[in-house]
């Protein structure tokens, strides 16, 4: 594994300026989303996808998670499966090309699973089963075991309550993807049904119906019970909640994590669903709650959605740099 001199310094600078005292817990993860669907693709190339790896190690950040390795019929690599399928052959091979950044700056990536959008047409997950059987075989031999960084694996099947076939589903990918790679983790990112878990396409911020602690607590010790063994780390999305409600439900979290023997981590969405813009980056202090809250709960790690869009310098959104400088400054990172 190659790791580059800049990578090496970045490493050393945030050792030492990272503030140990600070109340919120650092964000040491990141989705990379380039099967973009409901934000704006920024068309970045190699030399913007390497600078923006240096800027993710600059404050932290040891992971990087494809958020899914395709969707619908556009893909972020070649494969030979999915284009026989009818997907789209990609013009740029962005596997190989975040492995070969993983590699270069140190940093462990987590692949996302394949999207093939039938789960969202028809609320039946099991349907996600067939294609990621050739998927993850597929990485696997063709990526995976060529680079040190490929540390795990996402499933990118994303669920609230209790979905047809979600407990199948995930079991079965989980296990599939820890046999093929020598036990190699796995990790899910659900949501909370919460107030402002409302579709990004309507205009609505909030609903009425949202679900409450004891239920989640109910539902989702069902779920965990069906996955134990096959998911090993379970990162709830955060900004379906009002921000009083965040202790209530991240202590059930980690209780039912720690019972089923799952890492308990936070995505700390780095977006802010509060505005009738969807999406723009999250105010400062927000996410400052948010991940004070999971300091408090005992979380293992927090990662976000998603650094490249909503706190990068680089961003399409002036915002996002502005972001990354309250974050430097919060944890005094130099």
């Amino acid at each position: 594994m190659c790791t580059s001199q800049s990578a090496k310094t970045a490493r050393k600078t945030t050792a030492i300026a990272m503030d140990p005292m600070k109340k919120a817990l650092p964000i040491t993860g990141t989705f990379l989303d380039e099967i973009s669907h409901d934000i704006p693709h920024q068309n970045w190339g190699e030399k913007e996808w390497d600078a923006d790896f240096a800027l993710m190690k600059a404050i932290g950040i040891d992971t990087v998670i494809l958020i899914r390795s395709g969707y619908r019929k556009f893909l972020t690599y070649p494969s030979r499966r999915l284009i026989s399928r009818g997907c789209y052959e990609p013009s740029v091979d962005l596997l190989d090309l975040f492995l070969r950044l993983a590699d270069r700056h140190g940093m462990k990536f987590w692949f996302g699973l394949y999207d093939s959008g039938r789960y969202w047409d028809t609320g039946d997950m099991s349907c996600e089963i067939e294609e990621n059987r050739y998927v993850i075989d597929e990485v696997w031999e063709g990526y995976g075991r060529h680079h040190a960084s490929f540390g795990g694996w996402y499933l990118s099947g994303e669920i609230s309550r209790r979905t047809k076939g979600a407990i199948e589903a995930f079991r079965a990918q989980g296990l599939q993807c820890k046999e093929v790679s020598g036990g190699l983790p796995t990790l899910m990112s659900p949501w909370i049904d919460g107030r402002k878990a409302v579709m990004a396409a309507s205009g609505a911020l909030s609903k009425e119906e949202a679900v409450s602690v004891a239920e989640h607590e109910r539902e989702w010790n069902e779920i965990f019970a069906g996955i134990a063994g096959a998911v090993d780390a379970v990162a709830f999305q955060d900004g379906h909640i009002d921000y009083d409600e965040l202790d209530a439900f991240f202590e059930v979290n980690k209780r039912l994590a720690d019972r089923y023997g799952m890492e308990c981590w936070t995505n700390a969405e780095s977006f802010d669903r509060d505005m009738p813009i969807k999406f723009l980056p999250i105010k400062f202090e927000k996410l400052r709650l948010k991940l004070e809250a999971a300091r408090r709960a005992g979380f293992a790690k927090a990662i976000t959605f998603e650094f490249s869009h909503f706190m990068s310098p680089q961003s399409a959104y002036l915002q996002a740099g502005h972001l990354y400088d309250r974050y430097k400054e919060y944890f005094n990172i130099k």
